[in-house]
């Protein structure tokens, strides 16, 4: 009997022990409930909303549209699970099905173990009804997300467009699967501060499987933060005018506010419509077509990256850095017949009088009065030292943001290009033991090795207008802020070693270029426009037609820089349709004197383009 009572006493208090092991794993230790909780928690990335892009006048270029997806779990999905009623509830096949649950599991996108996109840009109707049955397909679960929108089609080389993370952007560290970011444009340039933060959720499932609840009451939970919103500089209504003037073009046109360096439209064409590149099921073929039309490239932003030669746009310059290192005076007459002769060479100009003085000389773009001023700057340190004189107006052209990045919020710029002495060692040396100013003439006349941008053209223009400085171009005029405040970029002015003096023998040459020179088509009634026109010739077909210009005289708001590949002289399309820009940027409106004018530049069509 006392044995029996032993063994009894010590069930009794092995009992009790584990009574009281169970009360603290149940009761007073969390630890064990939190690992239970955990086996049915689930994490949710919650996406932030992108930032939002407005023009300068508060109109809107970019905005978000919800959209729903379906995400999977490889690994968690079922061998066993009703494939026919997920296809069915999806209205989906079945090969659907298995191509979108199968990927390459090589590529670094993609994990067995990470959710991934199964289904994007979800019908709304469909998305309610699969959340009924969520809970009979393990491994699926639902997200909402931000694609762009733009309501207006315009700009879509200065906008940009986004595309899904890559293995590289991820390899980087700085995103994640299914992550959308900026490709190209303002989308790339501004990615950090319109993406804004992820947040993410953790919900607990109930017995069968539905997300029932928060997980200690959202204690773990972050909510997502916008992205900051961005006020661009661009003027909406001007830019889609000048699309509209561009169409059937190929070329660009830009336009900046001189006392600010703000680009007020920064049109390339043939253009695109953005919406057409934005983030589901119909993205790829419209791309593929993009990318393969050779002929027109429409994904190029050639405002920023096609290099032209500037032709005669860039006598006003030559003749700023001549009066400036004084181997030129403003009188000075140069005689043409036609023609400007060294030796047994003659080097054609077209019929004109002579030139008289300097402001004869840009009105009438004689080529004779520009070999001879770059023959007298390239040799002023003698005949036998072309190179130094080619330095020292290199030097001035770095001055004037040329062969050089002007530090446009754009990705992708091109520097242009400016032949060094360098580049003429290399080309002549090995034929000749020298070269001389003979040699390289054709660059007095912007013909030859210079190759600029437009953006670079326009910023000429802007210098002359702000008679020796400019302000870097930008296209963001404000930044918003969460807290309700905006932070405005700040630059400072850069100033040419030109003394101010001298552009008014210039100016004066580039108002009566417009008056009754070879500007003349870009005049408006009651605006005081400054320009020269360009002829860039074309070794491949029909010359290039340029036209850079701002206005008003006395007050500058405007610099305009055209330029259309194959459309012959610059008279004939750049310089009327810089006239139109002007006019509809500063009066609103285009005057009836001015009509036709309109009606012929949006009729002459230079190139077919294919509709998407």
């Amino acid at each position: 009997m006392q044995k029996q009572g032993v063994i009894l006493a010590f069930f009794l208090l092995s009992f009790v022990g584990l009574l009281l092991k169970a009360a603290q794993i149940q009761i007073l230790d969390s630890t064990y409930s939190a690992k239970a909780d955990r086996t049915t928690l689930v994490k949710k990335t919650l996406y932030p909303s992108r930032g939002i892009i407005y023009d300068r006048n508060g109109k809107l270029l970019v905005l978000n549209n919800p959209i729903y997806n379906i995400n999977v779990t490889y690994n968690k999905v079922s061998p066993e699970i009703d494939t026919t009623k997920l296809c069915e509830l999806l209205k989906i096949d079945k090969e659907t099905y298995v191509q979108n649950l199968n990927k390459n599991w090589r590529d670094a996108r993609y994990s067995k173990s990470v959710p991934f996109t199964f289904m994007s840009k979800v019908d709304p109707e469909v998305i309610g009804r699969f959340m009924e049955h969520l809970h009979s397909f393990e491994g699926f679960e639902t997200s909402i997300r931000n694609i762009r929108n733009y309501p207006h089609q315009s700009a879509s080389h200065t906008l940009g467009f986004m595309g899904e993370a890559d293995k590289d952007d991820i390899a980087s560290g700085k995103y994640e699967l299914g992550d959308y970011i900026g490709r190209t444009g303002l989308e790339m340039e501004y990615d950090s501060i319109l993406r804004g933060q992820k947040g993410q959720q953790y919900l607990l499932k109930d017995a069968v499987g539905r997300e029932s609840s928060s997980y200690e009451n959202g204690k773990l939970d972050e909510s997502p933060k916008a992205g900051q919103d961005l006020v661009s500089t661009i003027d909406l209504d001007l830019e889609a005018y000048i699309e509209e003037l561009m169409e059937g073009k190929k070329g660009s046109v830009v336009a900046i506010e001189p006392s600010t360096g703000e680009i007020l439209a920064m049109v390339s064409a043939p253009n695109y419509d953005p919406n057409s590149l934005n983030v589901d099921s119909g993205r790829g073929e419209v791309y593929t077509k993009l990318i393969n039309d050779k002929a027109n490239k429409p994904l190029l932003d050639r405002s920023i990256t096609t290099k032209y030669p500037p032709g005669s746009i860039f006598k006003p310059i030559l003749s700023l850095i001549a009066l400036q290192e004084g181997v030129w005076y403003p009188s000075k007459a140069v005689s043409c017949n036609g023609y400007y002769q060294y030796r047994t060479f003659k080097y054609g100009c077209h019929p004109h009088v002579s030139p008289l003085s300097m402001k004869s000389a840009i009105l009438h773009s004689c080529n004779s009065y520009f070999f001879q001023m770059l023959r007298d700057l390239v040799e002023k340190e003698g005949w036998n030292n072309p190179g130094v004189g080619l330095n020292i107006l290199n030097e001035h052209l770095y001055d004037f943001g040329l062969g050089v990045k002007t530090g446009i919020d754009l990705p992708g710029e091109n520097r242009g290009f400016l032949p060094t002495t360098k580049y003429y060692n290399d080309l002549y040396n090995d034929k000749y033991s020298s070269w001389k100013s003979t040699y390289i003439m054709s660059i007095g006349i912007g013909q030859g090795e210079f190759e600029f941008t437009t953006l670079q053209i326009a910023n000429l223009a802007s210098i002359l207008a702000n008679r020796g400085f400019y302000i870097q171009p930008h296209l963001i005029k404000e930044i918003e802020n969460p807290d309700g405040t905006s932070t405005v970029p700040r630059y400072s002015p850069k100033r040419v070693r030109i003394d101010e003096e001298h552009f008014t023998t210039v100016i004066d040459g580039m108002r009566q270029t417009v008056q009754y020179g070879t500007g003349a088509s870009a005049g408006v009634p009651g605006i005081q426009i400054c320009g020269k026109t360009g002829t860039a010739q074309n070794p491949q077909g029909k010359d290039h037609s340029v036209f850079f210009a701002f206005a008003p005289k006395d007050d500058p708001q405007i610099a305009v820089a055209v330029f259309i590949e194959n459309g012959g002289f610059g008279a004939t399309v750049a310089a009327p349709i810089s006239g139109l820009v002007i006019e509809k940027y500063l009066k609103g409106e285009i005057s009836p004197y001015k009509k036709r004018t309109e009606t012929n530049m949006k009729e002459i069509k230079l190139i077919e383009t294919t509709p998407l």
